[in-house]
């Protein structure tokens, strides 16, 4: 018999993912700077947060990794899996149980197993497949829709949520390089996993008034996802969730 799921958004591409009595965060973010701000609240506080049965973080970019913050988390054994590069920046943030995987290796944490996927960004970056209780999640983190996240179904069997950034993100000063997904890459990929439910997410970022006229340029709702999820894939439902709501992913 299969777990329940719930999904928490916390904000941004932050968010509690629970296979039955057991919790993941991914992505933390709980505080904000110059030219980073989530642009919608955030739901919880490391003290706040309910017992963590592990951390997944995608790359090091302070809005996905923001380990100063996350070190007020009480318990600095909590299992973090991450990204290479982000390892040792996280045991300097005082956690001592850190694992760094690359794409197609998987970590066992418990009863949960924890596979990283590819990812593409500005930096280095994985996304993950975290698996338990019979129940599977994808975190895409703010990848670009790369070819081997379509295959994603066949090497890990279907999904029942994925996590999908949609904002298209780009650089200005690089030309407008855009860095992550945009709504209808992500509807693409939601057509080519077909997850039970697809959750949007990284789409209320601004980097304030003077950060979005000269630095970055970015989608800044999930409307355009929930249309071409709709136009591509009508079969599959789309949920957005506020900060601090819980979505229960039917089995």
């Amino acid at each position: 018999m299969s777990e329940s799921l719930v999904v928490t958004r916390v904000t941004h591409s932050c968010h509690l993912i629970q296979f039955g009595g057991l919790t993941v965060l991914t992505d933390p973010w709980f505080s904000q700077k110059a030219f980073y701000h989530p642009g919608e609240p955030i739901a919880f506080q490391p003290e706040t947060l309910p017992h963590l049965d592990a951390v997944v973080i995608s790359h090091e970019h302070y809005d996905h990794c923001d380990l100063r913050a996350f070190s007020r988390y009480p318990d600095k054994n909590v299992p973090l899996v991450v990204a290479g590069p982000v390892a040792g920046m996280a045991r300097k943030a005082g956690f001592g149980n850190v694992q760094a995987i690359e794409p197609w290796q998987s970590a066992q944490v418990g009863d949960l197993t924890i596979s990283a996927a590819p990812g593409k960004h500005g930096v280095y970056e994985v996304t993950y497949v975290i698996s338990g209780g019979g129940r599977s999640a994808y975190f895409a983190g703010d990848t670009l829709l790369v070819p081997e996240l379509r295959t994603l179904t066949d090497r890990y069997g279907p999904l029942d949520v994925a996590l999908l950034p949609v904002n298209g993100l780009q650089i200005r000063m690089a030309g407008n390089k855009q860095v992550v997904m945009n709504a209808e890459e992500a509807a693409e990929l939601t057509a080519a996993l077909r997850p039970k439910v697809a959750v949007p997410q990284h789409y209320a970022f601004t980097g304030g008034t003077i950060g979005d006229l000269l630095f970055t340029k970015s989608e800044k709702g999930p409307a355009h996802f929930v249309e071409a999820a709709r136009r591509l894939v009508s079969d599959v439902p789309v949920k957005v969730i506020s900060p601090g709501e819980p979505l229960t992913v039917a089995p």
